[in-house]
């Protein structure tokens, strides 16, 4: 088997790496940042842990902050504006998955010709061209995007999350500071832990899946299992919350020389029509789908669950991978998420566009890379099922 591999070309990782940001930027040859982060990390004064050492070191940042939670093609459009205004031989995208996203598509945007719009570079086009480098911080454990070759952005025409996806999109490098989640609020702890874990779950059962990612996903795997309830438990464990974030982004890794499945493919559209934040979408979708694709890859399944240590050896595949599905259950309990009705998200609304969220999520691929490929039919059940009416 010939593998192609991909990474950021720099990953400086440990509590306090962020303070490494210009010392990163120097050694690429890089001075001139636009940092791209959300309002909240403005507001909270949290972006100053990237533009303290920038300052430092002679390297003062413009930041561009109006990005939104769902990263739309509005917002790019703008944030290449203020990019090609301007003299910045690269960009640092600093918070949650949003911003990272925002910043990977700026890039892409700005190297097209004018009047080109983000759409052109969904999947299955290849985005491989970018204008400026990109470095990632992020803030969360989380996304993984840090260390991937994807950005998901919202056509706010067609109410459609793309998934965009090429070397384009590679940050060149990403300092991950665990320490940068400890002020986290619960649910976005709880939520992109659970993203985090279906990233290196999908990643492992995924039509795609190779050795070395697997390596990566099992590492994820291993790292994320034991953690996500002490960090939902105690935000400030140290120890939990550095775990954690070395498994974001080894899941991050993972699913890029991988791919994500059918759980992506089906949040996708959830998150575009009903405004869920993308790692909670996941967790609603996470046990029905896996429950569904269960016996399509029963000894992957029955692998994850012994790698999460909720089986031993001496088990079977049938009963560690239904272990593997328990949990999933108890961990959505756990983690107090809820379903898409007590989310507040009306019956009536969701049931009107199931056919329309079907047809979209297979349309950005990732269903085909499941161990059961899905069709529409199947997809408007799974979405029933997750419901919980």
């Amino acid at each position: 088997m010939v593998v192609s591999l991909v990474a950021p070309r720099l990953m400086v990782m440990g509590g306090g790496a962020v303070a490494k940001l210009a010392e990163v930027l120097g050694q690429l040859g890089l001075s001139r940042p636009l940092v791209v982060t959300d309002p909240f990390m403005v507001s909270s004064g949290m972006v100053e842990k990237a533009l303290a050492p920038l300052r430092a070191a002679g390297m003062p940042a413009q930041v561009f902050s109006d990005t939104v939670p769902d990263p739309t093609d509005t917002v790019i459009e703008a944030g290449v504006a203020v990019l090609k205004a301007g003299d910045f031989d690269c960009l640092v995208g600093f918070g949650g998955g949003s911003p990272m996203d925002t910043a990977k598509a700026m890039a892409i945007l700005a190297a097209a010709p004018p009047g080109v719009h983000i759409r052109a570079f969904k999947v299955p086009a290849a985005a491989n061209a970018a204008a400026l480098p990109v470095i990632c911080v992020p803030t969360t454990a989380g996304t993984g995007s840090e260390a991937t070759r994807f950005t998901v952005i919202t056509d706010t025409e067609r109410d459609e999350k793309m998934l965009i996806a090429g070397l384009g999109a590679l940050p060149l490098a990403a300092v991950v500071d665990h320490e940068l989640t400890f002020t986290l609020p619960r649910r976005i702890t709880a939520d992109t832990g659970i993203d985090s874990l279906t990233h290196a779950l999908e990643a492992f059962v995924s039509r795609r899946a190779n050795p070395v990612s697997d390596d990566y996903a099992r590492s994820a795997m291993r790292l994320i299992a034991p953690n996500l309830r002490r960090v939902w438990a105690d935000p400030a464990d140290a120890r939990a919350r550095e775990e954690m974030m070395r498994g974001a982004t080894l899941a991050g890794l993972a699913f890029s020389n991988s791919s994500v499945a059918l759980v992506h493919g089906m949040s996708r559209p959830v998150g575009a029509h009903f405004h869920v934040p993308h790692g909670l979408s996941n967790a609603m979708l996470l046990p029905a789908v896996t429950a569904f694709g269960l016996n399509s890859a029963l000894p992957r399944y029955a692998e994850a669950a012994r790698v999460m240590g909720l089986a031993t050896d001496a088990e079977g595949d049938q009963a560690a991978a239904q272990r593997l599905v328990e949990e999933l259950r108890a961990l959505n309990r756990d983690l107090d998420v809820p379903s898409p009705a007590r989310h507040g998200i009306d019956a009536a609304k969701w049931d009107a566009l199931l056919p329309t969220m079907a047809e979209q999520a297979l349309a950005s691929g990732s269903p085909g890379n499941n161990p059961r490929v899905p069709t529409a039919g199947e997809i408007v059940a799974l979405y029933r099922e997750s419901y919980g009416r």
